[in-house]
């Protein structure tokens, strides 16, 4: 079995090409593959195939050449993964499945169409403008926070830190606490401090995660669109270009009045062969 390992702003991804859609990719294989002990390791794995050979892609087969089916570390499934797409994207152009070009690359996904674009070592993606619900609350250890609910695809949870908190000091070894009744398929949990003014932004946040089926991440990109959402509502805006820290880097989240733009480094680091056989499920 070939396969590339690839990371955006250290969000990590085992991406396998099964072009026909005859892998028989199992919740077993996927974890085996991303232990990282075990296995090749990552936050989870992006198998690269024709959206016509697909179940979930096919209905956008005619608007999209490729399917990103995205699964978890833990063998679940994922609607959308903002740096897996984006790493998807950069696989595309690396092994020659699409060629490069002027305007955007349209890729199928579980939480539908998105476009990206190239722009020098970092790679764009588009997608759904992030949706703003109800206050719901996290409990981590004995801290409760209110948070904002954020649809972006799949999701999100946007726990802002009092200021007497350190978030570089918030134990996310085991997932945050939530209300299974507003959030029954589980919710990613982000939790920001404001940072100091960057150029060219109109705001700074600084962030961490907790991934529902991947536990903590260096970085989440649908959560960095989530967080850039709030960020902007407390600032009393509807669109605007924010930077956000992850402990993997910055990305860069351009709110439009119909869209979000999330723009990061995207790399491939390595290639190879692996045994599944040797893989322990």
């Amino acid at each position: 079995m070939e396969f590339t390992k690839g990371h955006g702003t250290g969000n990590d991804f085992v991406v396998l090409p099964d072009p026909d859609g005859t892998l028989d990719l199992t919740p077993g294989l996927v974890a085996a593959l991303c232990d990282r002990r075990r296995g090749i390791g990552g936050d989870g794995v992006l198998r690269v195939v024709r959206a016509a050979k697909h179940p979930d892609g096919v209905a956008l087969a005619d608007e999209a050449e490729w399917f990103m089916d995205y699964w978890n570390s833990d063998g679940s499934f994922a609607e959308m993964c903002g740096n897996g797409a984006r790493v998807f994207v950069r696989y595309l152009l690396a092994t020659g499945l699409v060629a490069p070009s002027g305007g955007t690359l349209p890729v199928a996904t579980r939480a539908g169409l998105v476009r990206a674009r190239v722009e020098g070592a970092d790679v764009a993606v588009e997608m759904r403008r992030p949706r703003l619900h109800d206050a719901a609350t996290a409990t981590l250890g004995g801290l409760t926070l209110t948070g904002a609910a954020v649809d972006v695809g799949n999701p999100h949870l946007v726990c802002a830190l009092p200021a007497a908190l350190d978030l570089a000091g918030l134990d996310l070894t085991r997932a945050p606490e939530i209300d299974a009744s507003v959030f029954p398929t589980g919710v990613n949990v982000e939790f920001t401090t404001p940072g100091e003014s960057v150029d060219g932004a109109d705001a700074h946040v600084l962030m961490r995660v907790y991934e529902r089926g991947s536990a903590e991440t260096l970085s989440c990109g649908t959560g960095a669109c989530a967080v850039a959402a709030v960020a902007l509502r407390d600032a009393d805006r509807e669109t605007g270009v924010v930077a956000v820290d992850v402990p993997g880097g910055r990305l860069t989240v351009t709110v439009t009045p119909d869209s979000c733009w999330l723009s990061g480094p995207a790399v491939l680091v390595a290639t190879g062969t692996l045994t599944p056989n040797a893989l322990r499920p």
